[in-house]
Formats: structure tokens, C-alpha cells, sequence
């Protein structure tokens, strides 16, 4: 439909051309006219495909902005006329340069000043969204399937973005001649058409690109900041580099820490030591959500259930660990400090 579209138009920008040309010079350079039509057909078509991506907000300020200024220009235009009475070739080149920069200037100024203005059609769907805000998804949090499964509990809803280069870069690695890598690029695809029929959650697929910026995550912060949404990921280095960028980020891993079992000093657990810890003596063993307990004097408990009593809690960037020791020594330990007191 659109490219039926697009050549009823170029085809008559050509037949404009071609016929404003006759009018004005001799016959042989009609057919410049149809050229010079179809050469302005073709760059108001370019110029339409650079505006597909652009924000609403962005596009309605323009817009506006375009249009004061063009209004105050033909006000100057007729002052200038009555003013000054210029001839007519003077008069011709006045208007066009007193259109053309208050012109540009209401149109750069509407522009800019549009991205302030928060509107719900900002996003590059026009069919009603809800939630509070659009969120882009990284590669690796599509392949990771955890956020698919926040998402089936009704925590997140509203509107999940997937860049088409990003897309892209899920399809190459499902492609991949490494077993590993295709294995989880199918399984990343396959979050995909979970997460489409999840219900709430709305999936779409923008054709949004930077050919100038190299890199899938260097992509992916400047569409959240043109879109002003949320990054979704799980890779520490992405986090670090759009927080930087002023660009807000919902991390996954952060998400499945802060949802892990409170511990506190004193506080008994049962655990099961299945490796030597750094120190002599020391055994380690994983809660299971994967947290590290490490165990004064463990080691000798290898491969046994034991119960041991919370020292101390170290929280890191990379999750949490939880240092203790073995109860009954623990206990021996309070008690002889009682009798030395004593």
C-alpha cells in the first residue's frame, strides 16, 4: 500500500516538474522539470524515512516550532515590503532569507524543547499501552529467561521494546555454529514468543538504528535515551556504562538479590560443606539460591550436613556471602568465654 503510495507520489512531483518547467522556459527543458520533480520526490521520501523513529514529542515541537516561526517570517516579509518597497528580484531574495532562518530556528527550538514534554505516544506503537513506562530489552536478559518468568507473576507490565539490532544479534547468535551459543540463542527466542503471550505485557520490534555508533550496547542506551526508557539487562558492564548516561536500568541480578532470604548474625542454618574454602581448614557450601557460606573449620565436615552459626554478612556487587562456623564450636567457644569470666 505504502509503495503504491510512494510512486503515485514521486510520478506526480515528476509531471509537476515537467509541466511548471514548460511554463516558464522553452520546450527542451521540460524534461529538466520532470527530473528536477522526481529528484524532489525522492528527497521528500528520504527525509520521511529519517522522521519513521522519531518521538512524538520531538515531532509535534518541531512542528509547532516550524510553524511560529514561519508566521513571524511572513509578518517580517509584508513589514519589509511596505517598509522599503524593494524590487522584485530584492524582494524575492529577502523573503526567502527571512523565511528560512526563522523557519529553521522555530523548527531546531521546537524540536529540542519537545523532548521535555512526557506523552504517552512517545513510544513507537500508537495502540494504547499501559504500565508507566517503556522498557528496551537486552540481548542477554532475553537469553537469561528470568525476567520472563517476573513477568508471568505480574509483577512488570506495559510495553517490552526489542531494538531490531538487538534482534539481530539474538538471530546470530541462535545461528552460531557453536552448539552453546545456539542453543541459548534459540532458548532467547523462545523467551520471546513467551514474554508475546504473556498477558499485559506487549512486545514490539522497533526499526530504530545509529549506523554511526558501533556496538549492540552503545546502540541500545542512545534508543533508551531518544525514548526515554528503561533498560532491562543482567550484564554488569552495560548497567555501569548507561547509568553513567543518565539512562535508567532494571537489573535482573540486582532484582534476585534483593529477593534472597534475609540472614542475620547469630541466626542457625544447616549446610553442607562440598569444597575447601581459601583459608586452612575452611569448607564452602551454597545456600539454594546459590549463596556462598563459608565455614571456619569446615573442611573436616566435607560432604555432611552441619549446622552452623551466622558470624557475619558481606554483600557484594557480585551477590552475597555468609561466614560461619560450626555450631557446636561455636557453642564451646561462648561457653569456655563464660567460665573464663568467671
Amino acid at each position: 500500500m505504502f509503495i503504491i503510495v510512494r510512486l503515485f507520489f514521486i510520478a506526480a512531483c515528476s509531471i509537476v516538474g515537467f509541466l511548471t518547467a514548460g511554463v516558464y522556459f522553452s520546450t527542451p527543458f521540460s524534461f529538466l522539470g520532470f527530473i528536477g520533480g522526481m529528484a524532489v520526490a525522492v528527497l521528500v521520501l528520504v527525509f520521511e524515512r529519517s522522521l519513521r523513529d522519531l518521538p512524538l514529542g520531538v515531532a509535534a515541537g518541531g512542528a509547532v516550532g516550524l510553524a511560529i516561526g514561519l508566521a513571524t517570517a511572513l509578518l517580517a516579509v509584508r513589514g519589509i515590503e511596505h517598509v522599503f518597497n524593494p524590487s522584485a528580484t530584492l524582494q524575492a531574495c529577502i523573503s526567502a532569507a527571512v523565511l528560512l532562518i526563522p523557519g529553521y530556528l522555530g523548527l531546531a527550538v521546537g524540536a529540542r524543547k519537545g523532548r521535555e514534554f512526557r506523552m504517552p505516544a512517545d513510544f513507537p506503537s500508537v495502540t494504547p499501552r499501559s504500565g508507566s513506562s517503556v522498557k528496551l530489552l537486552d540481548t542477554s536478559v532475553i537469553i537469561d529467561g528470568r525476567f520472563a518468568d517476573i513477568c508471568d507473576t505480574g509483577f512488570i507490565e506495559g510495553t517490552l521494546i526489542v531494538p531490531r539490532f538487538v534482534l539481530e544479534e539474538l538471530q546470530g547468535i541462535a545461528d552460531s555454529s557453536d552448539s552453546v551459543k545456539r542453543s541459548r540463542g534459540r532458548h532467547g527466542l523462545e523467551t520471546l514468543n513467551r514474554l508475546k503471550n504473556t498477558t499485559g505485557i506487549f512486545i514490539e520490534i522497533t526499526d530504530m538504528d545509529f549506523p554511526r555508533i558501533k556496538g549492540v550496547d552503545a546502540k541500545l542506551v542512545a534508543a533508551a535515551k531518544q525514548l526515554d526508557a528503561v533498560v532491562v539487562t543482567n550484564d554488569y558492564n552495560l548497567n555501569k556504562v548507561a547509568e553513567l548516561q543518565g539512562v535508567k536500568v532494571l537489573n535482573v541480578n540486582d532484582l534476585a538479590n534483593a529477593l534472597k532470604p534475609m540472614v542475620l548474625p547469630g541466626e542457625s542454618m544447616v549446610v553442607k560443606a562440598i569444597k575447601e574454602g581459601r583459608e586452612p581448614g575452611q569448607g564452602v557450601a551454597y545456600l539454594d539460591d546459590g549463596t556462598m557460606v563459608i565455614v571456619d573449620n569446615g573442611l573436616r565436615y566435607l560432604k555432611q550436613n552441619v549446622e552452623v552459626t551466622v558470624t557475619s554478612v558481606l554483600q557484594t556487587t557480585a551477590g552475597r556471602m555468609i561466614f560461619s562456623k560450626v555450631k557446636e564450636e561455636s557453642s564451646e567457644n561462648g561457653s569456655g568465654a563464660a567460665q573464663a569470666g568467671r
